[in-house]
């Protein structure tokens, strides 16, 4: 029989390697899936990670909300963040850890339904148009690759959505549930307001939690591993269907 001082060393080392010390920072923008209520992070994809984290065992989990641009940079260049929800793309493969998919994304080009002459039948005819982006977003960056080069860019979604009702912008990329959201905010009749010109089928894509490059591999996968389990009982789906309040 092992003493009794072994039995409490083997203990305590097995409870430190099922709970990694390192904090774990997640990081988002402001969505139809992510907002600010009284403080703290809410929305349906906000509750999805901090399951996610406790079915995990990560009890040293904060999350914050900033401008895509800045929380893309923190997910870029730090250890432990966890960004999300974050398009997965060829151009991105190898830049982060990927973690888990919450859902498909299709993103439409949004026009103002008074403006009878932005008229979209093709990409092309999109480059015509002044179209706000969010700086450093994959439809930033999928636009800025197709040759745009009248994009008005801005760090929050919310900016963007603003300039086109003030007409400051003819087109903005938006998936359907951020604009019926935005519209929403801003005490808007989002059928008798918006229409969609366009959709952007290059761009459907699936959104992500992912991991910065610096966070170890052990803790990607007891991240991927509780995703799963709760996107095979119906967890994911469930809190992802929550309308904004």
């Amino acid at each position: 029989m092992k003493p009794l001082h072994a039995l409490f060393a083997a203990a305590w080392l097995a409870l430190s390697a099922a709970a990694p010390a390192q904090s774990i920072h997640g990081v988002t923008e402001e969505s139809g899936y992510t907002w600010l209520s009284d403080g703290r992070v809410a929305g349906p994809a906000s509750e999805v990670v901090a399951a996610t984290m406790q079915r995990a065992g990560f009890a040293d989990y904060r999350a914050g909300i900033y401008p895509w641009a800045r929380a893309y940079d923190m997910a870029l260049q730090e250890p432990n963040v966890l960004i999300f929800m974050i398009a997965r793309t060829p151009q991105r493969e190898a830049q982060f850890k990927w973690a888990g998919e919450f859902m498909r994304i299709e993103y439409h080009l949004y026009k103002l339904r008074a403006d009878k002459d932005v008229v979209v039948h093709t990409l092309q005819d999109a480059r015509a148009y002044r179209v706000g982006v969010m700086r450093d977003d994959v439809r930033h960056q999928f636009l800025q690759a197709q040759g745009f080069t009248r994009l008005v860019v801005s760090a929050q979604n919310g900016e963007n959505f603003r300039r086109l009702l003030n007409r400051q912008v003819q087109l903005v990329p938006m998936p359907e549930r951020d604009a019926q959201a935005l519209c929403e905010e801003a005490h808007v009749d989002c059928a008798a307001t918006l229409e969609k010109a366009y959709t952007l089928d290059a761009l459907s894509t699936g959104l992500f939690m992912a991991y910065s490059r610096g966070t170890p591999d052990e803790v990607v996968a007891r991240t991927r591993s509780a995703f799963e389990k709760l996107k095979s009982d119906g967890t994911v789906a469930r809190l992802m269907a929550t309308v904004r309040r």
